[in-house]
């Protein structure tokens, strides 16, 4: 679900704000939330507010908007590939806060994946103009959605994970729903076709909110940055989707990096010594 949150982001742009698509995919999921909520009388997270609150930040707000506008500016494809940055991202976030100790492989393979990134985005293997913008949009969002990723994980296990992402965007209701308004009445779709329609749906339903389900759940069973190790499947298969759904043409220099960033992410979750802390809740 996740891997198609790119091209989708990108089908949508064409006729929405990047603004009004990150609010209205919100909106989207949590209307849909608060209906689930209800229905299954899910008690009220007070002792949980400040990570919940943190993981809206990244995942409703950091990651969306940061994403929609460097989409307006550059390829999916060139996307994908600094988003592949995204688990070892994750993991290094889970490291300093779980305290984990790491060997010096780690260490080794996370500089080879930003090395391999810092190339790609000065060469621009995607193709087009270089465009600094762009680049420091997606580092951005990938680092807000990493952020999410750990906070939401951790409330996991306290809570089921489709509790935490529920909770999530419907706390962020008050915000989305005024906010979507006034970007509407300003301007924000700009006569939308029935796919960037279906597509800001989609962003909604999916990668914001039935997609958290399974990822919160595999997170807080194997581990945050063990879990993370499976974002490298969301690379190549953006790639693939860019390519199928835009058009776009995927170069062997895009692949090739994406291929050493993702053999990076596999070498350093591969090096880690130490399990992260668990905190398994007690039964009855």
């Amino acid at each position: 679900m996740f891997s198609f949150s790119v091209p989708l982001t990108k089908v949508a742009v064409g006729g929405v704000s990047p603004f009004f698509t990150a609010t209205g995919r919100a909106v989207i999921a949590g209307l849909l939330a608060a209906i689930v909520l209800w229905v299954r009388r899910a008690p009220a997270p007070r002792a949980h507010l400040r990570p919940l609150l943190y993981t809206m930040s990244g995942a409703v707000f950091g990651w969306p908007i940061l994403l929609a506008l460097a989409l307006q500016r550059t390829t999916s494809a060139h996307v994908a590939v600094i988003a592949a940055f995204m688990p070892l991202t994750t993991a290094l976030i889970a490291v300093l806060r779980t305290h984990e100790r790491v060997t010096w492989q780690f260490w080794a393979a996370a500089g080879i994946g930003t090395g391999a990134l810092v190339v790609f985005a000065v060469s621009r293997g995607g193709g087009g103009g270089h465009d600094p913008v762009a680049d420091l949009l997606v580092v951005g969002a990938v680092i807000a959605s990493s952020w999410c990723y750990v906070e939401g994980a951790s409330v996991s296990r306290a809570m089921p994970g489709w509790q935490v992402i529920s909770w999530v965007v419907v706390l962020a209701l008050p915000i989305t729903i005024p906010a979507s308004i006034v970007l509407w009445i300003a301007g924000g779709a700009h006569q939308p076709t029935p796919s960037e329609w279906t597509s800001l749906v989609l962003l909604g339903v999916s990668s914001m909110y039935l997609g958290f389900f399974a990822w919160y759940r595999g997170l807080s069973m194997a581990g945050i940055a063990r879990g993370g190790q499976v974002q490298q499947l969301q690379a190549l298969l953006t790639l693939v989707w860019s390519a199928l759904l835009l058009n776009e043409h995927v170069t062997p220099t895009t692949v090739l990096i994406a291929l050493v960033v993702i053999a990076s992410v596999a070498w350093a979750q591969r090096s880690r010594v130490g399990e992260p802390r668990v905190d398994v809740m007690p039964e009855g």
